[in-house]
C-alpha cells in the first residue's frame, strides 16, 4: 500500500486559503494554518469538513506540482492522454488523503517563526507544531512556490528533516519498479485508494 505513516502528517497540515493579493510566504502560512483549526473547530459533521477542506486544497495546494514531482522521471516517457489520467488520479488521490485524515484532528496550533527565501520561485518557511499531551512539539518546513507572488502554492513538508514530497516519490518509484515500470500499476493503485 502507497500510503505510510508520513501521509497522516502530510494531510494534517496541507490546507486553508489565503490567495487573493500579493502576500509575504510566512503570513500566508500562519493564515492557512489559523484558517485550518478554525474550520476543524466547526461544529459541523466529518463529510461537510471534507469537502470544505477538498475545496480549500485545490486553492492553496500545487496539487499538480506535486503530482508530476512525485512521479519522478517516469513522468517524461509518458504520452498526453497518460499525463491528463495520471494528473486526474494523483488530484483524487491526494484530495482524499488530505481530507479524512485531516478531518479527524481538532486546533492544530502551529507558529510560524521565520522564512528563508532560496530564489525567486522557492520560500522556506518555518514553524512548529506546538506539543500536546499525546505528541511532543514537531518542527515543520513549508516549501512554498512563489513564482507567482499573488498566488502563493504548497509545494513540500519537511517534518522533522523528513520530505513528505520526497517519501511519496519514493513509494510511486516502489509502485512503478514492482511492476516493470507499467503506469497502468499506479493507475490502479491510486484509483483504487480513491474509490476505497
Amino acid at each position: 500500500m502507497i500510503q505510510k505513516k508520513f501521509l497522516v502528517s502530510f494531510v494534517l497540515f496541507f490546507s486553508i486559503t489565503f490567495n487573493s493579493f500579493s502576500i509575504e510566504p510566512d503570513i500566508f502560512v500562519q493564515s492557512t494554518v489559523n484558517r485550518a483549526s478554525k474550520l476543524l473547530g466547526e461544529d459541523i459533521s466529518k463529510e461537510e469538513k471534507i469537502e470544505k477542506l477538498k475545496t480549500i486544497a485545490k486553492e492553496t495546494v500545487d496539487i499538480r506540482g506535486i503530482g508530476f514531482y512525485t512521479l519522478g522521471k517516469k513522468r517524461k516517457s509518458l504520452n498526453e492522454n497518460e499525463k491528463k489520467r495520471y494528473t486526474d488520479l494523483f488530484e483524487e488521490y491526494f484530495l482524499k488523503s488530505f481530507s479524512s485524515r485531516l478531518a479527524e484532528y481538532t486546533n492544530p496550533e502551529i507558529d510560524v517563526r521565520n522564512k528563508d527565501k532560496l530564489n525567486e520561485n522557492y520560500t522556506i518557511v518555518n514553524s512548529i507544531l506546538k506539543a500536546t499531551d499525546e505528541r511532543p512539539e514537531i518542527k515543520i518546513d513549508w516549501r512554498i512556490y512563489t513564482k507567482n507572488p499573488d498566488n502563493p502554492l504548497i509545494r513540500d513538508l519537511i517534518i522533522e528533516g523528513l520530505s513528505l514530497a520526497r517519501t511519496q516519490k519514493e513509494e510511486f518509484a516502489s509502485v512503478l519498479n514492482s511492476n516493470n515500470d507499467d503506469i497502468e500499476a499506479l493507475f490502479k493503485v491510486l484509483k483504487e485508494f480513491s474509490q476505497n
